[in-house]
């Protein structure tokens, strides 16, 4: 859990354990970051709002995986592949891209898509020319199934999040998920290929 203030020195208090605690992920601080010192807590209100947005981050999912399975016998992230590939011309996209609209790596998007394939809902093919460029397509079956999952998709999301908020706190929603997704995608830089 990440801690508001630096952790303590004495060693009776268990340092070690402080400074895994203030990490805010499980492990000791990574000397290349900084010395705990150096690290900049965060304030009460930071805390709180980070504690919320964790619970965000690691149970909605789940819990949309969980239904998903369930209703559809397709993970969240299936699903998500399957729906982006629905709403491009020709139901094609390049790995790259396709990898970048789900906020996968390629590594994972790779594995998941194999799997889809097995199934029959998706096809990949390569594309002739310079570099390892390859293409997915929806199929017709893939079709089928993401247009029967979608309404569940849609009531379970209503349900979990849209339904719980303000309208006001839409607009809050997405400028934090824009604003997130933009940190986290200068931290990573241009990583992803086809």
């Amino acid at each position: 859990m990440a801690r508001t203030k630096e952790p303590a020195s004495d060693p009776a208090e268990g340092t070690e354990a402080s400074v895994t605690e203030a990490s805010g992920t499980g492990k000791p601080a990574d000397p290349s970051t900084g010395s705990a010192a150096e690290t900049r807590w965060l304030s009460p209100d930071e805390l709180a709002a980070w504690l919320a947005n964790s619970a965000i981050m690691i149970s909605l999912p789940a819990a949309l995986d969980s239904r998903m399975q369930r209703e559809s016998q397709l993970t969240f992230f299936e699903y998500m592949v399957l729906s982006v590939l629905s709403e491009q011309p020709e139901r094609t996209l390049g790995m790259s891209e396709l990898a970048a609209r789900t906020s996968a790596s390629l590594s994972r998007l790779s594995h998941v898509v194999g799997r889809l394939e097995k199934r029959g809902l998706i096809e990949r093919a390569r594309i002739p020319g310079p570099g390892r460029r390859t293409v997915a397509t929806l199929t017709e079956a893939g079709r089928q199934v993401v247009v029967a999952a979608a309404p569940g998709h849609v009531a379970a999301v209503r349900e979990y999040l849209m339904d719980e908020l303000e309208p006001r706190d839409l607009e809050a929603l997405r400028r934090i998920g824009t604003a997130v997704e933009a940190a986290i995608n200068r931290g990573n830089g241009p990583s992803r290929q086809a």
